[in-house]
């Protein structure tokens, strides 16, 4: 009779999972898709989707966009050398005052081309972000609505309130004026129109149209504003000529 020999079980080899197979379900997932491309690019893209979320959190079930996120982004973008250009999609419904103009202020002020492209629309406080950048391009079909800004919450009857919302309001239209071509009556005659929006005072205004007032540059989409921003980066790294008088 042979000895008894005590053997332990051989532990079973470890499951590998393939990193191929766990991105692809997941891009399914998350994305509804097997593969997405990727690409090494000198421009950024920044989408600003849904409603500007400024110092209240707004309810889950609103599609925000945080002024939080957006502006170390783009502090990192102004101070990443590999790239070169920006590229701000819009679809919003507006929101935070004083977030989207803090956002519009941050994009009007890097030092790299920048462009903005407003798809579905760039309503309400949409629209000074959609003029601060270099270049502004509209889809034929979007539409941005221009209205005076509005308080929710209590509201103090006293002749200071109205006195903040007036300077509020001009504070939007002299950014407005400035980086874009349409002038202040033209503004203030689209904002203060009574008639058009049903439960509101001012105006919605279609891609042509705005482009007839000198609010946006240009009709097009996505490849038109591409083009626009790498012809921008190429002008901007393009050596300047020195002319000399003899």
């Amino acid at each position: 009779m042979e000895p008894f020999v005590n053997q332990e079980p051989t532990p079973a080899a470890p499951v590998t999972e393939d990193p191929k197979k766990n991105a692809a379900l997941e891009n399914i997932q998350q994305l509804g898709q097997t593969t997405t491309p990727t690409v090494e690019s000198n421009i950024y893209c920044l989408t600003i989707i849904g409603q500007v979320e400024g110092h209240m959190i707004l309810p889950p079930q609103n599609k925000t966009t945080k002024y939080e996120h957006l502006i170390p982004q783009l502090v990192a973008a102004e101070q990443n050398a590999k790239i070169e250009g920006i590229l701000v999609i819009l679809n919003t419904v507006g929101g935070d005052v004083e977030a989207g103009l803090a956002i519009a202020e941050m994009i009007a002020t890097i030092s790299k081309p920048t462009v903005t492209l407003v798809l579905g629309g760039g309503h309400s406080i949409g629209v000074p972000i959609a003029v601060s950048s270099d270049y502004s391009v509209i889809a034929e079909t979007a539409t941005m609505t221009i209205h005076p800004i509005r308080l929710t919450g209590m509201v103090i009857g006293v002749p200071q309130t109205f006195e903040y919302l007036d300077k509020m309001q001009e504070r939007i239209i002299q950014f407005i004026t400035r980086h874009s071509r349409i002038s202040e009556e033209k503004i203030k005659e689209l904002m203060f129109k009574t008639g058009e929006l049903t439960r509101d005072i001012g105006t919605t205004v279609i891609g042509q149209d705005a482009v007839r007032y000198g609010l946006i540059d240009s009709i097009g989409g996505i490849g038109e504003a591409l083009q626009r921003l790498n012809q921008m980066i190429a002008e901007r790294k393009a050596p300047r000529q020195e002319v000399t008088f003899q």
